[in-house]
């Protein structure tokens, strides 16, 4: 019998889990091929993981070893937010070459997709869900129901899809203290999940997301203080890429011993740091703007 690892990670901060996650990829993965090698590519490192982050606010929050920056943090938290979601290509247009989708379109708009007409493009479909307003609703009205999730997955489109969405589904629950505080609890599932190149910002931009856009408005509707209770992620395929682990490894991987766990992560709390995230903003969306000129 031959099975795919399952991890199973509990922390309290994401920083903090992230780490211990991709330590326990790299130790008890199984090499795989994927469809994305290229020649001569090492195999990827696999393995399912369960990963629990107990306080997704607390501190330390941010990860050194990412392959990124603040800036692409704050990004691709405004991506999550929907400001990409016309960057989807015409399905009908072979010389389209846009992304197929964006996680808050499918989310926001579950059900359609861009196509040509006569006047340039529209937005096509059987129907249009917005399912960010359902999962609100529901919330609001009964915070202990069972029904609050979303899903990206399209089978008419993805199936065939070369890049389908990785991320499948979010499902929300809020219990309520003594205080009267809900909070807000969320399962995330992603059939596939790129841990060295994307998983870090994933969480945090969902982190985000749950705080920005549905915390904030259950709270708005209902009166009541919001917050973020545990945050449980489920990937099916949890991986290094081959052509990434070397890097993994000079980043992370053989600097454990030497980098005390204050020199590995940052506190998004930080001043400096907080001060990089916010002051983004702006070069972002020109840099939204410019793409838009050109395309």
């Amino acid at each position: 019998m031959l099975n795919i690892p399952v991890i199973t990670v509990c922390e309290k901060s994401l920083a903090l889990a992230f780490e211990k996650a991709l330590v326990g990829l790299y130790e008890k993965g199984m090499r795989f091929k994927t469809q994305y090698d290229k020649e001569g590519d090492p195999l990827s490192i696999d393995c399912t993981l369960n990963l629990t982050i107990q306080e997704p606010e607390s501190e330390p929050m941010i990860h050194m070893a990412f392959p990124g920056g603040i800036e692409e943090l704050k990004e691709y938290v405004l991506e999550l937010e929907g400001y990409k979601d016309h960057w989807v290509k015409n399905m009908n247009d072979p010389h389209d070459t846009r992304w197929e989708y964006t996680y808050h379109g499918r989310l926001k708009k579950y059900g359609i997709w861009m196509e040509k007409n006569g006047n340039g493009s529209a937005e096509n479909g059987p129907f249009k869900i917005d399912q960010i307003e359902s999962v609100i609703r529901k919330l609001s009205a009964q915070p202990f129901t069972r029904q609050a999730q979303m899903i990206t997955w399209m089978p008419n489109l993805d199936t065939d899809c070369y890049d389908p969405p990785c991320l499948q589904s979010l499902w929300y629950r809020m219990p309520e203290d003594e205080d009267g505080i809900y909070w807000l609890n969320c399962n995330i599932r992603f059939r596939s999940n790129d841990a060295w190149g994307a998983s870090f910002m994933n969480m945090f931009g969902f982190i985000q997301f749950n705080k920005e856009i549905i915390a904030a408005e259950v709270s708005k509707r209902t009166g009541k203080e919001v917050r973020l209770g545990r945050l449980n992620w489920q990937a099916d395929s949890y991986h290094i890429y081959g052509k990434d682990i070397q890097l993994a490894k000079e980043m992370l991987f053989d600097r454990l011993g030497e980098l005390s766990l204050e020199e590995r992560t940052y506190n998004f709390t930080n001043e400096f740091i907080n001060e990089m995230y916010n002051g983004a903003e702006s070069r972002i969306l020109e840099k939204i703007k410019d793409y838009d000129l050109n395309h």
